[in-house]
């Protein structure tokens, strides 16, 4: 009997290579899309280069970048965390009320602002992680409960900018070597998290979580706990996100950052964070952020309704989770085909 011969694995066209590298590279796609996309708006308005309108993107980016950091944390183990606008604007009010009635000094109320906002996390962490209650549920509830406490607490008042503190807002606007404080303080929050998941055994723990439970719990990983720190790590970012969020805006009121949980699952989403777990970095949770500062800012420059940015928002993510299941598939293909062959 003649020996049978294996055909040839089928050589890779050059679309199937460069979506391969864009599912390995997803944040330097990233980054490239918004180059080419900035290059695009500045021929129609050129003003989106300049320093003033750089300095405030990145501004507003950060502050969503380092809520986004701890929202990636909580999706990388399968779950998400929706109170993250609540816990965001309670800690900015409650700050701003605590300074404005002169309670605490400036370090004090910022501390104050993210142990509350860690406290917060505590609490989705409990009810995820050790009553089992479904994060989508959990996190709703407590969105609407923290943002009833801040009703409650505000009573229909508001803190004005003249009512602060001096210095206490001068961070917004502070610089170091040109970059803006909020910046740095973005990338520290971003390096020190993607050293923890990258180079710590409890970064393995929560990729191994999200990649697979029921195998981690095989492993002798404590499951229930490392989905109670990364929601708790959630709720602390949220909390010096709200500390952030009075600095740079002021006036605050109980409806602050309402809705901004959309954006800053987005932001995650379209930075590479697989909303099915397992996968993703801070990287690309905080290039997410800065794309998505960069759209608005389009739209206002580009003079388009700002009414078309929430709709955006939810196509992002809808776009993100649709382009990564297929690159995904994708890669299984080709993988699969290279072992087979």
């Amino acid at each position: 009997m003649a020996e049978s011969v294996a055909a040839p694995a089928p050589r890779e066209s050059a679309a199937a290579r460069v979506g391969a590298f864009a599912a390995r590279n997803r944040e330097l796609s990233l980054a490239a899309v918004m180059v080419v996309l900035g290059a695009l708006v500045a021929t129609q308005a050129p003003q989106l280069l300049s320093a003033s309108n750089l300095t405030q993107v990145t501004v507003l980016a950060a502050i969503i970048g380092v809520a986004a950091v701890g929202q990636s944390l909580v999706i990388i183990t399968r779950n998400v965390d929706l109170s993250v606008e609540s816990v965001i604007g309670l800690v900015a009010f409650v700050v701003a009320d605590l300074l404005a009635r002169r309670i605490l000094d400036i370090p004090a109320a910022i501390a104050f602002g993210i142990g509350l906002g860690l406290v917060l996390g505590m609490v989705n962490g409990v009810l995820v992680a050790f009553l089992r209650v479904p994060s989508i549920v959990a996190t709703l509830g407590t969105l609407s409960i923290y943002r009833g406490i801040d009703f409650f607490i505000a009573g229909g008042k508001q803190v004005t900018v003249g009512q602060l503190p001096p210095g206490y807002t001068d961070l917004a606007r502070a610089t170091f070597i040109g970059i803006p404080i909020f910046v740095w303080l973005a990338v520290v929050v971003i390096a020190i998290s993607t050293v923890i998941l990258r180079q710590t055994r409890f970064g393995r723990q929560v990729y191994a979580v999200g990649s697979n439970p029921e195998a981690a719990t095989i492993l002798g990983i404590r499951t229930r706990l490392v989905v109670f720190a990364v929601f708790s790590a959630c709720g602390m970012l949220a909390g010096l996100t709200g500390v952030l969020w009075g600095m740079e805006f002021g006036t605050i009121n109980a409806t602050a950052a309402t809705g901004v949980v959309l954006q800053v699952i987005a932001a995650c989403v379209v930075g590479g964070v697989n909303i099915f777990g397992g996968s993703g970095t801070p990287v690309g949770a905080g290039l997410g952020a800065l794309f998505l500062a960069f759209i608005s800012n389009a739209l206002i420059l580009l003079r388009l309704s700002q009414f078309w940015l929430q709709a955006i928002y939810g196509a992002v993510i809808l776009i993100a989770v649709w382009v990564d299941a297929v690159l995904q598939r994708g890669l299984q293909r080709n993988t699969g085909g290279r072992s087979g062959g």
